[in-house]
C-alpha cells in the first residue's frame, strides 16, 4: 500500500512538473504584442465624448487606418451631460491628424475587445494636446441589437395574432 502511494506521489509530481514546463515553453512562443512603454513626452492627449463606450477599457488601442497610433488612458463619466469621456494618448510622430477627424468605438471581431478608431477629416489644422474630437460614434452594443430584434419579432407576432 505504501508502494502504491509512493508511485502516485511521484506520478503527480512529474505531471505537475511537465505542466510547468509546457507553460514555460508556451510563454516563450507567444508573439510579442508590440506594446512599448512610452513617456508622456512622446505622446499628446486628446479626448472625445461618447453616448456609450460599451466595455472600452483603459489601455485599449487607438487606431487610424488599422494602424495603432496610441492608447486609451482614461474612461470617465460626465454627470453634466451624461456622456462618457475617453482620453487618449496619441504618439507624437502622428502629429498631423486633422482636427475634424472622427472617433468611433469599434470591436475587433464579432465579440472581441473594444478600441477607438479614428477616421481622417479634411481640415488643414491638426489635433494638438488637449484637443477634443467633436464627431464621435458610440459603441454598437450587441445586447441592445438582440433586444430590439426580439422586441420587433414579438411585435409582429402580436400583430399577426390580432388579424
Amino acid at each position: 500500500m505504501a508502494n502504491n502511494s509512493r508511485s502516485l506521489e511521484i506520478g503527480t509530481g512529474l505531471f505537475v512538473l511537465l505542466g510547468f514546463a509546457a507553460l514555460g515553453f508556451l510563454t516563450t512562443q507567444l508573439p510579442s504584442s508590440g506594446v512599448r512603454l512610452q513617456s508622456a513626452a512622446d505622446t499628446y492627449q486628446v479626448s472625445a465624448r461618447f453616448d456609450n463606450v460599451g466595455d472600452l477599457k483603459v489601455g485599449a488601442p487607438v487606431t487610424m487606418a488599422g494602424v495603432r497610433i496610441g492608447r486609451v488612458t482614461a474612461v470617465a463619466f460626465d454627470p453634466g451631460d451624461y456622456k462618457a469621456v475617453v482620453t487618449m494618448a496619441i504618439e507624437r510622430r502622428y502629429n498631423q491628424i486633422p482636427d475634424d477627424s472622427d472617433a468611433a468605438i469599434q470591436t475587433s471581431g464579432l465579440l472581441g475587445a473594444k478600441y477607438v478608431g479614428l477616421g481622417a477629416g479634411g481640415s488643414s489644422t491638426y489635433l494638438a494636446n488637449g484637443t477634443q474630437i467633436q464627431v464621435t460614434q458610440s459603441a454598437l452594443v450587441l445586447e441592445n441589437l438582440v433586444n430590439k430584434l426580439f422586441a420587433g419579432l414579438a411585435g409582429k407576432k402580436d400583430d399577426n395574432a390580432k388579424h
